[in-house]
């Protein structure tokens, strides 16, 4: 009998949310989204608001946060709610079921058909949808290799300042991959991806600096590169300043491997 109770009152709390929702306009709507208590986007989902299936999507891909809010992980119905939104032609819901079919979450792995979906968010101008079609092309992963075409939407994420797009742009220019080989090019895509942030950006920018032997500069940017790179990258870079010729720069790897 309690179970039934908590049942019909959570049914009704739905029912009363989505009566609120259908009398919203557009900026309560967003303001109530933006929010986020999950029982509201849940509610404004299955209303059919394009924007809440693709924030539930993630909040269920996502699970709990270290704070103990959000929702139970769910990758399935994660992926579910993406599809919908996809489907409603939400470009972040496009590449969000890449996403998920590259990488295995919600149901097994399927490039072909990650490909296929990076490729509509791409279409749509996603600058990440952009990014992650062209890591599939690059590598011939779900599709045919083909580095010129994977540089082409390399350079159009880094066209709306997508500083991963940006880095990838630059390595394709510093090696020649699918552009002719273009120094000059790469060092200043290297420097722009650099000033967005990108840890890895940062790294080769500051190598390129170094080779030129602006040691204080490359400092400065191998600094920042190590503050901002996750353990994995952190601890490749280590070595690698280790057994670096500049003893100055070498010096950078000592206080973080101790």
């Amino acid at each position: 009998m309690a179970g039934r109770s908590r049942a019909a009152a959570a049914a009704e709390a739905h029912y009363r949310r989505i009566s609120r929702l259908a009398e919203m306009r557009e900026g309560e709507l967003a303001e109530a989204l933006a929010a986020e208590p999950a029982a509201w986007i849940e509610s404004a989902a299955r209303y059919g608001v394009v924007e809440a299936q693709a924030r539930l999507g993630q909040l269920l891909l996502d699970g709990p946060t270290n704070a103990g809010e959000g929702v139970a992980r769910d990758a399935a119905a994660a992926l579910a709610w993406f599809e919908r939104a996809a489907a409603q032609g939400s470009a972040e819901a496009m590449n969000m079921v890449g996403r998920c079919l590259e990488n295995g979450w919600g149901r097994a792995v399927d490039l072909p058909a990650a490909a296929a979906s990076y490729r509509r968010a791409a279409e749509a101008g996603l600058d990440w949808g952009e990014y992650n079609y062209a890591n599939l092309l690059f590598d011939g992963r779900g599709m045919a290799q083909d580095q010129a075409e994977a540089c082409a939407w390399y350079a159009k994420a880094a066209a709306q300042g997508h500083a991963r797009g940006i880095n990838l742009l630059a390595r394709c220019c510093e090696e020649g991959w699918g552009v002719p080989r273009d120094p000059a090019a790469a060092r200043d895509w290297y420097r722009r991806s650099a000033e967005a942030g990108y840890f890895r950006a940062q790294y080769n920018h500051a190598t390129l600096l170094a080779a030129e032997g602006r040691v204080g500069d490359a400092i400065g940017w191998f600094k920042r590169a190590l503050t901002g790179a996750p353990s994995d990258a952190r601890d490749a870079m280590v070595e690698a300043l280790a057994q670096h010729p500049v003893e100055r720069i070498a010096a950078l790897a000592r206080p973080v491997a101790a």
